[in-house]
């Protein structure tokens, strides 16, 4: 069943919510339903299942939040929550329940996130005073399933959102185990920024009759094309936040966003740019609305020149000033790359876009450029000589605007006295030499080494008795560190199931959920069949071809 958006009435109040939900959305500054709520909110409310594709900052959150505390029933002590809301990571699962709370504060709404890396007592606490709606990530609320100190069994909705990312994350076990603990009568609603095949398999195997939306990108006009620089810096993990603080001091943007995975990284970052005299700022969703408020405001009033943010934090932020965005690493999905360069370039202003990668990510840069149908320009990290130059040219270009001005002649009287004495040009150089010290001068620096890198972009691999440029396949299986997985187990495991030489396997990347295995790409389908009938610590895990491989 499809829903044209557009059918429904202008406001909030046409989409029939209750007068507390109204309320709220008055008292947060709310005023028209963007339209993925106008389509999604009504069948909602309805009892329809529901799959919406729509991108990041278009109002997912409030589109699924308001039906599900519009029928909300208050669970008692012994009651397990009524409705459960999956995401694929912490900063998503803060912020959808920051937003739940605030849209049912005058309903007495308990609600709980749940996720990894928060202490677990906390969380039973809670979940022992009784909640009703739990956010959480998978692995967390398994894990609380599997500690009987979640019960599912009074669920009335669940709602999966950021689908796609959740499966790239390697959680589609971990979901399809949670919604096994459900009542099949709940009401299932998914959010996707796109649907691959898989995606469209949950929503087949799992929701009844759904109605369907999709927010089409809005077309640009010719004259309203971003004007985006994107280049890429291929750099080694250990050396990037140097590389980082020499691209800044390069480019000396007027206003950038630097966007890091985690929140542990834009707290890193932010003080290694402070260190190197920027006026650095954190955005993440470990801070409250009103701190994070307090810093947009700072950076639209120029006090603050850089930005550190994770996507979640980011989303949805206009900033007209801003002239780059920079990815700290290479982001997991194209679409986020999209989203992120989306910040600048707006509306025919210029902007520029640079991405540091490590040297096995240069794969993903390509999906990257399938994705745009535009070139990422791989460019060479400045050198000590390079970045000694830029701050010379940053020198000369403070005095020459200093000269341009009409405040000196009062500066006359140190310069008569000093050239009674020093030659006027060597007055001029000592000046010079002040003001650029002054500025950061000639810090000593180490040259950055230059990652070398394996055709294509590819890991080096831990064996080198394959034949020179044979190609590589790189497999995903679904089990990581959480799963107790090493490197033996896997290189045991596809040796022992698949038949292949140990010495054949190439780079091995373990992850908290899944793992990334190199092997000869004439093997590759032979050891996915292999692997599917195998088991590693004890589970038996996804494993097929890694999505960014060509």
């Amino acid at each position: 069943m499809e829903r044209d958006p557009s059918e429904s009435e202008a406001g909030f109040a046409g989409l029939g919510l209750r007068a507390e939900l109204l309320r709220a959305l008055t008292n947060l500054g709310y005023e028209e339903p963007t339209p993925i709520q106008q389509g999604a909110i009504p069948p909602l409310i309805a009892g329809d299942d529901l799959v919406g594709q729509a991108a990041t900052g278009t109002g997912k959150t409030a589109a699924f939040a308001l039906p599900l505390l519009q029928g909300l029933v208050p669970a008692g002590r012994d009651a397990g929550p009524s409705a459960l809301v999956l995401v694929p990571t912490r900063e998503l699962a803060e912020q959808v329940s920051q937003a739940v709370h605030r849209y049912g504060r005058d309903l007495g709404v308990r609600v709980l996130p749940v996720y990894g890396g928060q202490p677990i007592g906390r969380q039973l606490q809670v979940l022992n005073r009784g909640v009703d709606v739990v956010v959480g990530t998978p692995g967390r609320v398994l894990d609380h399933i599997e500690r009987e100190t979640l019960r599912l069994g009074d669920i009335r909705t669940v709602v999966l959102d950021e689908a796609d990312e959740m499966l790239d994350m390697g959680f589609a076990e971990d979901i399809e185990a949670i919604l096994a603990e459900t009542p099949e009568s709940r009401q299932t609603v998914l959010f996707s920024a796109t649907m691959p095949p898989r995606i469209d398999g949950i929503a087949r195997r799992h929701l009844r009759n759904p109605t369907r939306i999709t927010m089409g990108r809005k077309a640009v006009e010719p004259g309203e094309l971003p004007l985006v620089r994107q280049s890429a810096y291929v750099v080694a993990r250990a050396h990037r936040a140097a590389a980082l603080g020499r691209i800044l001091d390069v480019e000396t943007p007027t206003a950038a966003i630097v966007f890091c995975r985690t929140r542990e990284e834009v707290d890193q970052v932010t003080e290694t740019l402070n260190g190197r005299g920027y006026r650095a700022e954190a955005l993440h969703g470990g801070m409250s609305q009103d701190q994070r408020d307090r810093v947009m405001g700072r950076l639209r009033g120029g006090s603050t020149e850089l930005l550190v943010a994770t996507d979640v934090a980011a989303r949805g932020l206009d900033v007209e000033q801003l002239t780059h965005v920079i990815n700290f690493n290479v982001p997991v999905a194209p679409e986020a790359y999209v989203h992120r360069i989306g910040r600048v370039g707006r509306a025919g202003r210029e902007g520029c876009a640079i991405t540091l990668a490590e040297p096995r990510e240069q794969r993903m840069l390509k999906a990257i450029e399938r994705l745009t149908g535009q070139r990422i320009t791989l460019e060479k990290l400045p050198t000590v000589t390079d970045l000694r130059a830029r701050r010379l040219e940053v020198t000369r270009t403070a005095l020459q605007a200093c000269l341009e001005g009409d405040d000196l002649e009062r500066f006359r009287v140190v310069l008569d006295s000093l050239t009674d004495e020093f030659d006027v040009e060597n007055v001029a150089l000592a000046a010079v030499k002040l003001l650029h010290e002054a500025a950061g001068g000639d810090r000593d620096e180490d040259e950055i080494p230059t990652p070398s890198l394996p055709p294509e972009g590819r890991r080096a691999p831990a064996r080198d008795n394959r034949a020179p440029g044979g190609k590589v396949a790189r497999l995903f299986f679904g089990v990581g560190r959480r799963a107790g997985v090493r490197p033996q187990d896997l290189v045991g495991a596809i040796a022992g199931e698949a038949g292949l030489n140990s010495r054949d396997i190439g780079a091995i990347q373990i992850t908290d959920r899944f793992s990334l295995v190199e092997v000869p790409e004439q093997t590759a389908d032979r050891v996915i069949a292999a692997m599917q009938r195998a088991t590693i610590r004890g589970r038996r895990p996804t494993v097929r071809r890694e999505r960014f491989a060509r």
